[in-house]
């Protein structure tokens, strides 16, 4: 083992058995498997097997199942380490181990072994190992949370201030040749908000998140998310009414659920509808909003509308999962042939087979899928493969797959698993993969990777 190789199997999950083949190994009740392979250089079946030894009181154990690994020098198996020390009491051992090597490392590693400290009673260690990575997003934000802990919210905020101002003064200097990029670290209002939150200056933060360039980060806005903490209603709707991206009215129909109004959260995804401005497709989540209250009879009939008006494959598969599992597949295949009556596309057609095996015709819908033009295609075989398992066919799947096994290794893999056929599954997740090989910086080429 070196630490290149795990670092690259582990980042691109080839070459080695992966987490959720692992916990599916485990689900089965294979855990000497696993074992056996956490010996032999697997390290996700290494991390599983010493977390199930720690849980159980076998710290030792699972110390010394991570100590290969640990010989690499590679910091994830010294992060996984330290999280079996410290859960085990030994939490001055666990910052000796990391912490060398956090220091010299990247943000993701100074800011595990900051956090690390902070929980142990080290704040004010883990305050001054970040503060000079205040540039860095990832390093900014465990320190606001190592703040609260140190009871250095200020400081903080204070870092963070000076930073948004340097970059404000940088944007009116007016000069294109300044080499400006923004505030550094780019998170630093939403960072400085949640500071002001929670000192109790609201009104502060909410300043703050109105100056933000970007309001929306993983589908998610920060400042819909504080006002709804903040039981601001009034707020929360009006800034809904103009965020147009549609997460703030996503989050007000959150809140609303939440406290039981479902007929206001209807209304305000019904208004957007209505608005068709931002926030695709905000049918969608009526439905499913319907949906969630037994209220499916409506739920369907807004799919309708919207597919009848519209069919995208992702749109009309939304509408015949909804049939199938209220056991309408029936009714869903009739309307299927209504808006689009002799459609050949797979990605509708797709939608065809899943109905048929919901109505139990499984049959039927795997001679449909295998008389398609695009039949003998590999997105078809995995179709075709779930079908067959879904019949408890498992080793008709694995026949189908094993027709495109390139194309398809993640289910093809877990059902050998699923059918007793483990070394041969691990054999072939375990083929080395070619790395790309990336041309000199100087070297021109069209041809990908750029």
């Amino acid at each position: 083992m070196d630490a290149e190789d795990l670092d690259y199997r582990t980042r691109t999950q080839s070459g080695c058995i992966p987490p959720h083949l692992v916990a599916r190994l485990l689900d089965l009740g294979h855990h000497e498997v696993v074992a056996a392979w956490a010996a032999r250089g697997e390290w996700f079946c290494a991390r599983e097997h010493a977390r199930l030894l720690s849980t159980q009181g076998r710290h030792v154990e699972a110390v010394r199942v991570l100590d290969p690994y640990l010989a690499t020098g590679w910091w994830t198996a010294a992060e996984a380490a330290a999280e079996v020390l410290e859960g085990w009491g030994k939490a001055d051992e666990a910052i000796a181990l990391v912490r060398p090597r956090a220091e010299g490392g990247s943000s993701p590693e100074l800011a595990f072994c900051a956090r690390l400290l902070a929980r142990h009673d080290r704040a004010d260690e883990a305050f001054s190992l970040l503060a000079p990575h205040i540039a860095d997003r990832i390093a900014a934000a465990a320190l606001v949370d190592v703040a609260a802990v140190a009871g250095r919210d200020e400081e903080a905020a204070e870092l963070l201030t000076a930073r948004i101002r340097a970059a404000r003064d940088c944007d009116r200097c007016g000069l294109p040749a300044c080499g400006r990029g923004g505030v550094a670290p780019s998170n630093a209002v939403e960072l400085l908000a949640e500071i002001r939150e929670r000192q109790g200056r609201i009104d502060d933060a909410v300043a703050l998140l109105r100056t933000r360039d970007i309001t929306s980060v993983g589908n998610r806005d920060r400042l819909a998310d504080l006002l709804a903490r903040h039981g601001r209603f009034e707020e929360l709707r009006a800034y809904a009414t103009v965020e147009h991206h549609g997460h703030a009215a996503a989050r007000l129909v959150e809140w609303l659920e939440e406290r039981g109004d479902v007929e206001g959260a209807i209304t305000v995804l019904r208004d957007r509808v209505d608005a068709r401005a931002g926030f695709s497709h905000p049918e969608v989540c009526l439905a499913q909003l319907l949906e969630r209250h037994g209220r499916v009879d409506e739920a369907i009939a807004v799919m309708r509308a919207l597919v009848d008006a519209d069919p995208e494959d992702w749109t009309v598969s939304i509408l015949c999962t909804m049939y199938a599992d209220h056991g309408r597949a029936r009714e869903g295949l009739a309307h299927l042939d209504d808006i689009l009556p002799g459609q050949q596309d797979w990605e509708f057609f797709g939608s065809r087979i899943d109905l048929l095996a919901a109505c139990g015709l499984h049959e039927e819908a795997i001679t449909q899928a295998r008389a398609h033009p695009e039949g003998d295609s590999w997105y078809a075989a995995w179709t075709i493969a779930e079908t067959l398992a879904d019949a408890g066919r498992l080793e008709e799947a694995v026949t189908e797959l094993e027709r495109h096994p390139t194309a398809n290794p993640t289910f093809l893999d877990r059902y050998l698993i699923d059918l007793g056929r483990i070394e041969e599954a691990v054999a072939r997740l375990r083929r080395p993969h070619p790395r790309p090989t990336w041309p000199a910086a100087t070297t021109y080429t069209d041809c990908p990777p750029f």
